[in-house]
């Protein structure tokens, strides 16, 4: 077992290939702060997010795939900014000091860092409940980053991908259903997001508006109509969905996880109509699911429903509030 706080810190994260300096990593783990050196032209775009047994995750989870979805889920925001992933932090509380579960954690972050181009800058451990939080910081250049304001009358509402994947996943993720090999897609998804950090670069100076979806599509979209100040038209039969979802759920329960189930992490984004065939052209997999319809003040999101017109008030999960019939 390591002899204490710093003796962990450097046999599973400072030896870390992900922490080496190099690029815009001045200065690593090992004095107080971290140096990155960015040229003058860029902006630092900053994220942080905390994933809390028994809330982001069970218990038990593999800390191989836990490492990977923690920094995948944290990197999403980065991608909805259109910025160039540079470093991350990791702030990790623990119930104990195991080697094996740090060992196995170290390993799948290293991996997952290495395969996003990110380094690992530093961080914090302490002893409690098993809670990681991520910090990312990335690069965009002088005010190209995409924001969730900006969407205007005509603009295509489109995402980047199927969705519902993780949420159909669930049922496994928390062992309620036993394993069966049509699943496995949708855990790779739940377990190893993938986050559109090469679409969103692609999408500055195109997209009007961008969010990554994490809390439900109807969700984050009403985010952007409020943003925007704009009405939303959402077409629910035009929403990419996982034909195994569909196969192992139904298409009707495979459709809900679409729009209402978190953690698909794809970007949703308003784009004028100009700029939809330049992306699919360059290989992008962009969805036109809907329209911005109208300005409106506070802003507004309506769903196209089985031939009905619906008012879209509550989308997806939030924390602190009490679950409703809605």
């Amino acid at each position: 077992m390591p002899a204490g706080e710093f003796a962990l810190i450097a046999r599973y994260f400072a030896s870390a290939a992900c922490a080496a300096a190099g690029e815009e990593l001045a200065l690593g783990i090992g004095d107080d702060c971290a140096i990155l050196s960015l040229a003058a032209e860029q902006q630092l775009a900053v994220s942080t997010d905390t994933l809390n047994q028994g809330v982001h995750f069970p218990a038990g989870a593999d800390p191989r795939l836990l490492a990977w979805r923690a920094l995948g889920c944290t990197l999403s925001d980065l991608a909805a900014m259109g910025a160039k992933p540079v470093g991350f932090t990791l702030a990790l509380s623990l119930p104990e000091a195991d080697d094996a579960w740090l060992a196995a954690f170290a390993e799948g972050l290293n991996t997952a860092a290495q395969q996003y181009r990110v380094r690992l800058v530093g961080g914090d451990t302490t002893r409690g409940p098993l809670s990681l939080t991520l910090t990312v910081l990335g690069r965009v250049p002088h005010g190209m980053a995409l924001k969730r304001s900006g969407a205007q009358v005509g603009d295509l509402l489109c995402v980047g991908g199927v969705l519902g994947q993780a949420a159909a996943a669930l049922p496994w993720v928390l062992g309620e259903r036993l394993p069966e090999a049509a699943a496995e897609g949708l855990l790779h998804r739940y377990w190893q997001p993938a986050p559109q950090l090469a679409l969103g670069r692609a999408l500055r100076g195109r997209a009007t508006s961008a969010i990554d979806i994490s809390d439900g599509l109807l969700a984050d979209c009403g985010h952007l109509a409020k943003a925007s100040n704009v009405l939303l038209e959402i077409d629910s039969a035009r929403v990419p969905l996982d034909a195994n979802a569909v196969a192992l759920l139904g298409a009707e329960q495979a459709q809900a996880c679409a729009l209402r189930g978190g953690d698909d992490y794809r970007l949703a984004f308003t784009l004028p109509l100009r700029c939809l065939e330049g992306l699919q052209a360059e290989g992008y997999a962009v969805s036109v699911i809907g329209r911005v319809r109208s300005k409106q003040v506070g802003g507004a999101l309506e769903l196209l429903h089985n031939g009905r017109r619906e008012t879209v008030t509550q989308g997806g999960y939030q924390h602190f509030q009490e679950p409703t019939d809605g």
